[in-house]
């Protein structure tokens, strides 16, 4: 788990994210080098509040002042499940006019507010009675690591593509082949992973940024640190991303180029069953397939996933294969029995990253 690496112990642990104990400061560290979050909350107040009335009564009381810095600007975002809430927008209406009140009472001209998440961001989360402010530390969503300025047709999220990553076996010491590499987000993430290249070196905009007190030399200190941490790519380590569409290809140099990790991947255009795999090498094969259910018919892709499970059995034996795909009855095409199935979803698309075995005999784990 990327958060213990970074030296966290997760207090609790949920279907969609986790929580720990820690500081506004700890934050900080935690936005710059999470690959696989989407927000980083911190809390700043619990409450019981049975309906927008009583919530907006407590939050007059919460010293906004010490948050939002005076002519500053701030947004709301929220998470409600309560019976007398019928539109999310309703609660974030109240959860604003609270903050606005309280600096009317204290004799202060009121914060600009509005949708964009570009400054200090406030999140509701509100189940039933049970309500809970945060800070969200983040503003706009960490599962963008800022260098797919062209995201090509039906892209794999950022975050979820560093997730899969470290969810498999590549040791980013090995091959790491990427076919069908659509706009080269996984390749690029396995660049980033091998050279040590986090997140926050691409990023320059964060909600703690706005914040009264806002610690700027230690952000500044932080920064460097992450700077200072990359690395050449390691010896022995070939990086291959293909695709047979031309453009494809251009895009995910750029990509690449944008990311700082263009010189560690060689691009080909082909089609899959044509990527180069160095021999005599025992890395890994990662392919992203179309689903069928968004970008075309089932039966028209039957074929394609009865294709690459003759291209993993057939042309990567000592390689590690692995398909991530949201259609399971197309998977059954593949004709391989996959050793593991790791769930994810993608979006609201439930996935499966489905591991392969392709060697005979015994060899070292590449974990």
């Amino acid at each position: 788990m990327e958060v213990e690496a970074l030296g966290f112990t997760p207090a609790r642990i949920f279907k969609t994210g986790l929580a720990l104990q820690g500081t506004l400061q700890d934050c900080i560290w935690l936005n710059l080098n999470l690959r696989c979050a989407s927000q980083v909350l911190f809390l700043l107040d619990v409450c019981k509040a049975q309906d927008a009335n009583g919530l907006y009564d407590h939050l007059l009381t919460y010293p906004w002042e010490e948050i939002i810095p005076l002519g500053g600007y701030f947004s709301i975002s929220s998470n409600v499940s309560n019976e007398t809430i019928t539109n999310n927008l309703f609660a974030n209406v109240r959860v604003k006019d609270a903050i606005v009140d309280r600096f009317r009472n204290k004799g202060y001209d009121r914060p600009d507010s509005g949708p964009e998440l570009n400054g200090v961001v406030i999140h509701l989360y509100w189940k039933e009675e049970e309500a809970e402010i945060f800070l969200d530390t983040s503003g706009e969503t960490l599962s963008k690591h800022g260098y797919r300025k062209i995201p090509g047709k039906a892209p794999m999220l950022e975050s979820l593509a560093a997730a899969t990553l470290l969810a498999g076996k590549w040791n980013r010491k090995s091959p790491f082949i990427n076919p069908m590499c659509g706009s080269g987000t996984l390749a690029i993430e396995a660049a980033l992973l091998a050279t040590r290249r986090v997140p926050g070196l691409l990023r320059s905009n964060y909600s703690f940024m706005h914040i009264c007190g806002y610690p700027a030399t230690l952000y500044n200190e932080l920064y460097k640190k992450i700077e200072q941490q990359v690395t050449e790519l390691p010896p022995g380590i070939t990086i291959i991303a293909s695709d047979i569409s031309s453009d494809a290809i251009s895009i995910s140099k750029i990509n690449a180029g944008i990311a700082g990790v263009e010189q560690y991947i060689h691009f080909e255009e082909c089609d899959f069953e044509e990527t180069s795999l160095p021999a005599g090498e025992e890395g890994v094969v990662y392919l992203n397939p179309e689903y069928g259910d968004r970008l075309g018919e089932e039966v028209a892709l039957q074929a394609t996933y009865k294709r690459m499970g003759d291209f993993l059995k057939q042309k990567c034996k000592g390689y590690l294969g692995y398909i991530f795909t949201g259609n399971l009855e197309l998977a059954k095409k593949i004709g391989l029995k996959p050793r593991r199935r790791i769930e994810f979803f993608n979006g609201k698309i439930d996935c499966r990253l489905l591991e392969y075995e392709l060697y005979s005999g015994s060899r070292e784990n590449l974990n």
